[in-house]
Order: C-alpha cells, then sequence, then structure tokens
C-alpha cells in the first residue's frame, strides 16, 4: 500500500489515479485545508493532518504501508514571506512527524515532492541538480531543509528517497476526472483560463521589459501527468535499485508568459485581455530545467511536452470546473 499525504491536492490526486491504475493500493492523507475531497476518488480516503503525532501512529500500525509520497505542503511563495511560521511548521516539522512514525513502523521508501524553488535566482540555464542552492524565500527554504533532512535520515536510518525538484506544473488530466483547482488561485495558466472565460477581466504581465525574447519571463511548463509518471518510476525506482536521488522535472525548454496568452487565445476561441505591469521582485527571468538525469536514471520522459496539450487538457477541466453558465 503506498501513503499519499495531500492527495486530495493538484498533483497528489494525479498521482493517486495513475498509481490505482497501474495496480498499486493508495491510502490518501489529507486535511483538506487546500485539497478536494473530490479528488480522491481512487483508493481510501483518510482526513488527516500531519501534526497528529498519534494519528500517524494510528495510522501506520492499521496500514500495511510499504512507501510514502509526500505532497502536503504549503506552496504559495508570497504568504511564506509574510508568514514564515506557517511554512516552517507545516513544510518542515510535520514533515519530521511523518519520518517519525516511518522508522518507527520500518517504511524505507520516501518520495518528496520539492521543488525549483530551491535553486533561486539561476547563474546559468538550463537548471541541472548541481546547480547552487540558493531559495529566496521561506517556501523554497522550506523545502531544502527537508531535501537536507532526508539527506541524512538515508545515511543514518537507511531511509530510501526520491527528491522531485518541480518546476512549473500545468494541464489536466485528460479524460477530464481532476485538474487544476486552487483557492486561491496563484498560477500562470488557470488565470489565463479564468480571463478567457469571463471569470477575471484580464490577466496580469508583471514585466515586459526582461532579456528575453517578447520582453516576459520565460517558464519551463511540465504536464501534470508526466509529473504523475515521474512519482511512479520514481517509486519503482527505489523499490528496485534502493540509491537515494534528487531530480529534476522539467521538459527542458521554456514558454514566455506572451506565448501562454497567445496560445491560450487561440485553443479557447476567446479574446483574453492582458494587462501590461511592472515586475514583481524576485521573479527570475529564465527558469528552464535540465531534466536529463531523470531521463537517464529512471527512463522519464515527458509525453505531453508541447504548450498546446498543457493548454487543451488545462482548458477541458477549466470549463468544467467553472461551468457553461459562466460562459459569455
Amino acid at each position: 500500500m503506498i501513503l499519499i499525504t495531500g492527495g486530495a491536492g493538484y498533483i497528489g490526486s494525479h498521482v493517486n489515479k495513475l498509481l490505482s491504475l497501474k495496480g498499486y493500493e493508495t491510502l490518501v492523507l489529507d486535511n483538506l485545508i487546500y485539497g478536494h475531497k473530490e479528488f480522491a476518488k481512487w483508493g481510501t480516503f483518510l482526513n488527516g493532518d500531519l501534526k497528529d503525532v498519534e494519528g500517524l501512529r494510528e495510522l501506520f500500525e492499521s496500514y500495511p504501508i510499504k512507501a510514502v509520497m509526500h505532497f502536503a505542503g504549503f506552496t504559495y511563495v508570497e504568504e511564506s514571506v509574510k508568514d514564515p511560521e506557517r511554512y516552517y511548521i507545516n513544510n518542515v516539522s510535520n514533515t519530521l512527524n511523518l519520518l517519525q512514525a516511518m522508522l518507527e513502523f520500518n517504511v524505507k521508501y520516501f518520495i518528496f515532492s520539492s521543488s525549483s524553488a530551491v535553486y533561486g535566482n539561476p547563474i546559468e540555464i538550463p537548471i541541472s541538480e548541481g546547480h547552487p542552492l540558493n531559495p529566496m524565500n521561506p517556501y523554497g527554504k522550506s523545502k531544502l531543509m527537508v531535501e537536507n533532512i532526508l539527506k541524512d535520515y538515508s545515511g543514518a536510518y537507511g531511509l530510501m528517497y526520491a527528491s522531485l525538484r518541480y518546476f512549473n506544473a500545468g494541464g489536466a488530466d485528460p479524460e477530464g476526472d481532476i485538474g487544476e483547482w486552487h483557492e486561491p488561485e496563484t498560477h500562470l495558466i488557470p488565470l489565463v483560463l479564468d480571463a478567457a472565460m469571463g471569470v477575471r477581466e484580464d490577466i496580469r504581465i508583471f514585466g515586459t521589459d526582461y532579456n528575453t525574447p517578447d520582453g516576459t519571463c520565460v517558464r519551463d511548463y511540465i504536464h501534470v501527468v508526466d509529473l504523475a509518471q515521474a512519482h511512479r518510476i520514481s517509486l519503482e525506482y527505489l523499490l528496485k535499485e534502493g540509491q537515494s536521488r534528487i531530480f529534476n522535472l522539467g521538459n527542458g525548454n521554456g514558454f514566455s508568459v506572451k506565448q501562454v496568452i497567445e496560445e491560450a487565445r487561440r485553443i479557447t476561441g476567446r479574446d483574453i485581455k492582458a494587462v501590461e505591469n511592472a515586475r514583481r521582485a524576485g521573479d527570475p527571468p529564465v527558469l528552464i530545467a535540465d531534466p536529463k538525469r531523470a531521463m537517464k536514471v529512471l527512463g522519464w520522459k515527458p509525453e505531453y511536452n508541447d504548450l498546446t496539450t498543457i493548454l487543451e487538457t488545462a482548458w477541458k477541466w477549466h470549463k468544467g470546473l467553472r461551468g457553461e453558465k459562466e460562459f459569455h
């Protein structure tokens, strides 16, 4: 049985679906602060919190857990700057609770949902796993803290882990079962699609004077289903090879904010009003992954690696999420 913490969230739910379709028995643990009960359509769902140490102990005692996939982290960068305590307690302290329970019940395999935020402002593009680590906010720092803890636990206790550093997750389940649904929403693609539907008046572009081809920020978008596949393959790699590793998960190419908006206009057939604003503090001009290690070591290869497919699946999901009544 695979325990998926935060499995009612965006990425965790896609991983849960994929694992279930591949024949794995899954156990979804989520406190539903940001997750959605509707997303826990596969496996066994438990409403619980990682701060509850006794509850975690009971969970590991009650179920034959073989491995843990850990998605139960807070992810809002601006919020982490305003309220770092909340991030260090949830993302670091609560992860320690989870690891404590794993050690107590001799569960040795751990897949960690990390982030490209551990790199900070890049000094080279594309960004490899060997790039200097200089996170710029408490969110990124909390992810790096956990990575360092995992390294120490691996050496001391024999914990086997894969730390997966995501770049920009996007898209949705091609069958439309689940997709991106954040409250509040801060990600570019769903915000652009909200503007296409008239849920928002416009989409704001923060900075048009970057040293990029069209002056707007460039990001590496990775389809959520490709992320899910990477988690499955990482799990099977650990179970077979037993070697702890860190992997970047990205496509290795980038799309600008203006490219995303223009492609969304084409796919939706709608006029999307874009408003140009000043730069935001801390936004690097370009973030593109070097995913060669994951491709070589895991044999992982993104299948949905073009912007069109990412946006088409996101649009299909988004129309269902917002409802036809919001069309105009």
